[in-house]
């Protein structure tokens, strides 16, 4: 009991000694009046122009994709992916509509999908721990490609290669993760449920019998249901984008030119001046010309939400450009706050033994999506 306490109690020293540190020094900087205006007013403005903007696309991608399930277009995606999963992913065919289905919405369908005894039955149990690599490098694909649609007119096919890079990516995630799992557990190499009792077939005609109303009225009720499920995602999107990506603009931008005055966004660029010291790096794997373009991928780690608040004030600063797109797409999609959901994802599954291999795994995982998407995009420039 008292180790317990003295622990709590050196805790307590060092996170408020880490908070002292940094808002010392940003403090000493801006001064401390201007931080915390700075802190409020970023806070607001990303709720207002950022997080609504963001819901409104959630929204209507929302609806879009329970119109796509209703109607049969998740099925016929599905049923046109099926022979690229055993080649590319070493999964079985079914495994498509998990990647449709992570795409049009968020992460956790995933987790839906593998708790279902009837989809689950396809798989090995390596696997089927595998798909949380798998969906997680297609979370909020349609969102996160619609956002950079929106940021510019020539963004449509920089957004295209980025999906191509994602793709990328996902292979490289979830075949290594199939390898540690295998390496770390042979006895994994087994079928999680060895008798099949329902095929895809009959899964198929079940659905069919839910679809006795009218046209209308299921295209009126998908519309709602898919827009509800959209404002939920919106609204759990709001922490990750006010929290993180005003603590990422308070360490990325700079003073304005006439000094700091508690202005939206401003900040001492501290993340910018790690970043410059090993600039090369990011120039040549990612084709970054400015170094605040780090912070993209760095937040996209805790949530992609927030990260694409970052691509709204890098469009208003008047430095995004076709290749960051490119590459914000591949990383925004493949790595989809994967640190905040993988835990969980795999806890659900039961499978908690395996976060640390699921994590390092997709941490290559997205790092080659932005690769191959920066050299994909030099190349069709080369080319075109």
């Amino acid at each position: 009991m008292k180790k317990s306490s003295n622990r709590k109690i050196k805790e307590a020293i060092i996170f408020l000694s880490i908070c002292i540190v940094v808002f010392g020094l940003l403090a000493s900087r801006m001064g401390m009046a201007n931080m915390m205006n700075t802190i409020m007013r970023t806070a607001h403005d990303l709720l207002l122009n950022t997080v609504f903007y963001l819901m409104g696309i959630t929204v209507l991608t929302g609806a879009l994709s329970k119109l796509f399930a209703e109607f049969g277009v998740v099925s016929l995606l599905e049923k046109i992916l099926r022979p690229l999963m055993k080649p590319l992913y070493n999964l079985p065919g079914v495994a498509a509509l998990g990647g449709v289905m992570t795409f049009l919405s968020d992460n956790p369908a995933i987790i839906a999908l593998s708790k279902d005894k009837s989809f689950s039955s396809y798989f090995k149990k390596y696997q089927l721990v595998s798909l949380t690599n798998f969906g997680t490098a297609f979370g909020m694909g349609f969102v996160v490609i619609i956002s950079m649609i929106g940021y510019g007119q020539n963004y449509l096919s920089a957004a295209i290669v980025g999906l191509v890079g994602a793709i990328a990516g996902s292979v490289v995630s979830t075949r290594l993760m199939q390898r540690f799992t295998l390496k770390a557990f042979p006895e994994m190499d087994s079928p999680v449920m060895p008798n099949i009792s329902q095929t895809a077939e009959q899964q198929e005609e079940v659905v069919e019998q839910e679809h006795k109303d009218g046209i209308f009225l299921r295209t009126l009720n998908a519309m709602l249901d898919g827009g509800k499920t959209g404002v939920e995602l919106g609204l759990a999107i709001i922490p990750g984008v006010i929290i993180i990506t005003t603590m990422v603009l308070l360490i990325t931008n700079e003073a304005p030119v006439g000094g700091y005055d508690g202005g939206i966004a401003q900040g001492v660029p501290i993340l910018p001046w790690l970043a410059d010291k090993i600039h090369w790096v990011f120039e040549w794997l990612f084709g970054f010309n400015n170094m605040e373009f780090i912070a993209f991928p760095m937040t996209a780690l805790g949530s992609v939400g927030a990260a694409l608040g970052l691509v709204s004030s890098f469009a208003k600063e008047g430095i995004l450009n076709a290749n960051a797109v490119a590459v914000f797409t591949a990383i925004g999609m493949c790595w989809s706050g994967y640190l905040s959901t993988h835990a969980a994802m795999l806890d659900s599954l039961g499978y908690r033994k395996l976060i640390s291999k699921a994590i390092l795994a997709h941490t290559f995982g997205g790092l080659f999506a932005g690769i191959f998407a920066h050299f994909l995009y030099l190349l069709i420039t080369v080319i075109f």
